[in-house]
């Protein structure tokens, strides 16, 4: 009989949920559930599922450690607890495959790649289209020097969340956890992360690695009543002197899908999918193309490469903390650029009841011609508008 890998899921609530449905398939043959961990696990969609197949339940991953063993540890909690428990998971012989954002603070990031190396165990942060074929062909032809050298990338994603999304949880657009642990919890660093990661990734001057940032400039907003920001506009150039523009917002009433657009030397790459065609093009200089199977049809890409990884004996994982890195220094240069987030004025702000949605009146707008222009809303003279500060990192 082929092994199967033991798992243990920490977090079934939430985003959870999808890895929990992924192992009640009948597509997943390679992994087991050895066991669960959650504080509140009454919460999943699949609870009484979990207990039909009487597999174990525990609140803490200690508690799980105690009594079993994993292969794989998958990490889908909130934030502020992603190192510790990939550590703690590392520690006890598991491989790791944490959600991102990888952490909201850079000197825990080093800590999960030291025991990382010392227990010599995979790390992968749960990006989900970098794990896809798809974005590691363009990137081993970016790196390959077939559409030259990159000059500048710009990325837009407007994806409406309304009041029961910002009341999901207990950190929720927090800042800190009640124990003062780094969360950061926005938009940037949640729902469109994978968007501002995909530029950096892209960029990385190897296949494991994202580009680094030289210097940033952000103008974050808040329309709801969180402590981070629901509306972000960054500029930044990486050291690799790539110009990046990364547009986000949820204060907004339509949903768009997520876009960007990369222009090198010799080619434009653009990702603008519509019902017709969601693949990401290349169109060269002059007029031929490549196209690229769109990344956003494989959510679960990660648990399959994870799995691969695992049962052939694979030392290293593509997206691992390394090419995370770019993504936790980026929020974090975006916090040092603004130490006091806006609210939107008042005269702007329309609510949407029978949603339970708040509307900034025209951001959408805004934004979009950011993206067309590459430039942040100050840079149109937007009344609203507050630059940050430029920071070097």
């Amino acid at each position: 009989m082929e092994k199967k890998v033991s798992v243990v899921l920490v977090g079934i609530g939430g985003y959870g949920n999808i890895y929990v449905k992924e192992f009640f398939s009948d597509e997943n043959e390679n992994a087991f559930l050895e066991g669960v961990v959650d504080p509140y696990p009454e919460n999943s969609r699949y609870y009484q599922e979990i207990m039909d197949h009487n597999i174990p339940v525990y609140s803490s991953l200690e508690d799980f450690y105690s009594e079993h063993t994993a292969d794989l540890a998958i990490i889908s909690s909130p934030i502020q607890l992603h190192k510790h428990q990939s550590c703690l998971a590392m520690e006890n012989g598991s491989h790791v495959l944490c959600e991102k954002p990888a952490t909201a603070n850079r000197e825990h990031l080093q800590e999960m790649i030291d025991t990382r190396d010392r227990t010599n165990k995979l790390l992968a942060i749960g990006f989900n289209w970098s794990f896809t074929d798809s974005v590691q062909q363009l990137k081993k032809d970016i790196l390959s020097g077939l559409f030259g050298q990159p000059l500048r990338m710009k990325s837009l994603v407007l994806w409406p969340r309304n009041v029961d999304y910002f009341n999901r949880s207990s950190w929720a657009g927090k800042k800190f956890s009640s124990q003062g642990e780094m969360i950061f919890d926005s938009v940037a660093n949640n729902a469109t992360a994978h968007f501002l990661h995909h530029l950096l990734y892209l960029t990385g001057d190897t296949i494991e690695t994202c580009a680094e940032i030289d210097q940033l400039s952000a103008e974050l907003y808040r329309a709801n009543p969180i402590e981070t920001f629901d509306t972000c506009a960054v500029h930044l150039i990486t050291k690799n002197n790539v110009e990046m523009v990364y547009l986000a917002s949820h204060a907004v009433a339509n949903e768009h899908r997520p876009k960007y657009t990369l222009e090198f030397e010799n080619a434009v790459i653009t990702y603008h999918p519509t019902n017709e065609n969601s693949n990401i093009i290349a169109k060269f200089n002059d007029g031929k193309e490549k196209v690229y199977k769109d990344p956003e049809k494989d959510h679960l890409a990660k648990f399959g490469v994870m799995l691969d990884a695992i049962l052939q004996g694979h030392n290293k994982i593509l997206c691992g903390p390394e090419a995370a890195s770019g993504h936790v220094n980026a929020i974090y240069g975006m916090h040092q650029s603004v130490k006091e987030i806006p609210v939107f004025p008042d005269k702007w702000i329309t609510i949407e009841k029978t949603k339970k949605l708040t509307i900034v009146e025209g951001l959408e707008e805004t934004l979009t011609q950011c993206y067309k222009q590459f430039c942040l809303p100050d840079d149109l003279g937007t009344e609203w508008s507050a630059p940050g500060s430029i920071i070097k990192l």
